[in-house]
């Protein structure tokens, strides 16, 4: 192995991040397993777009510093938790992305059937509890999602992705953050417009051939709901996170046949169904929704 190769290359998604705005000042931390009891990581208080391999360090399993002029980041115990838990995990990267980190504030979970490659490369993406960052509480945050995903958004903090090379952790922040960017956008339009069962049924064989996990997959989809019957809702009463800009997207009944229009259900954080059709958009009451309608018939009608 080629330590200082290594090196390199975490100084280079370092500073990948901070040219995309991921990581502002000494924001976010990088790690690379190069072994089974020691990680390479980045130092604290050091901006991730100037990192010079010379400033990489390196801590054991538990976090104990091996080596380093520089102080090891206060958040490795974060990566070496996920790494415990999952061995074929390499590489971390955590950072605030700020798309993602928006989700993370207004603990919002990331719709799903949207849009193909999210489907594919992701997933279901969860949402932690808060804790102070830099302790073990805040590291065992993640302990109920790791297996089950390959990025995790941390609750008004940022993000965490992994996986076997820098490179593809870096990937999942990337791709979280495009998604994100884009529901906002759309959002704004008035409208998000979601897959239905089939067609999402179709993207996770896709996943499947292509060797990619996916916890519905793992589930063996013995649920057909597959869109709004989303793989974290368990811990969202204890996280905080509940749908308040993002409806959930038409669900199936009667054994997989999809209700279209606006007549489907969604639900709320205790997995409670509740009409769409109740649901104004985010920042109307329903008196002011009526009357946007109103006046779009109206202007349409005039224009006849």
């Amino acid at each position: 192995m080629n330590i200082y190769r290594i090196k390199q290359e975490i100084c280079e998604i370092g500073r990948r991040i901070y040219q995309r705005g991921f990581a502002a000042a000494n924001d976010g931390n990088i790690t690379y397993r190069i072994s089974d009891n020691e990680v390479l990581c980045t130092p604290t208080m050091i901006c991730k777009g100037f990192m010079q391999p010379a400033d990489i360090c390196s801590v054991d399993m538990q976090g104990n510093q091996l080596s380093g002029t520089r102080k090891r980041t206060s958040e490795v115990l974060l990566h070496l938790a996920i790494m415990r838990q999952r061995p074929d995990v390499k590489a971390c990267v955590h950072c605030h992305p700020p798309h993602a980190t928006a989700f993370a504030v207004a603990r919002e979970p990331i719709p799903q059937c949207v849009l193909p490659e999210v489907e594919v490369f992701l997933g279901d993406v969860p949402i932690t509890r808060y804790e102070t960052p830099g302790g073990q509480a805040f590291a065992d945050t993640v302990l109920p999602f790791v297996k089950k995903t390959n990025v995790i958004i941390l609750a008004n903090h940022g993000t965490v992705s992994y996986g076997e090379t820098l490179e593809q952790a870096y990937w999942w922040t990337e791709i979280l953050d495009a998604y994100c960017r884009i529901l906002l956008l759309a959002r704004q339009l008035g409208n998000i417009t979601y897959f239905t069962p089939q067609q999402t049924k179709e993207l996770l064989d896709l996943k499947r051939r292509l060797g990619l996990s996916d916890a519905r997959i793992d589930m063996g989809l013995e649920n057909c709901d597959l869109c709004s019957n989303d793989v974290f809702r368990g811990t969202w009463a204890e996280t905080g996170v509940a749908r308040r800009a993002f409806p959930a997207p038409p669900c199936p009944t009667d054994h997989g046949a999809a209700k279209q229009g606006a007549g489907a259900d969604s639900h709320d954080a205790a997995g409670t169904p509740t009409p769409l059709t109740s649901q104004p958009a985010a920042g109307l009451d329903e008196e002011a929704l009526v009357q946007a309608i109103t006046d779009r018939v109206l202007a349409a009608l005039a224009g006849r």
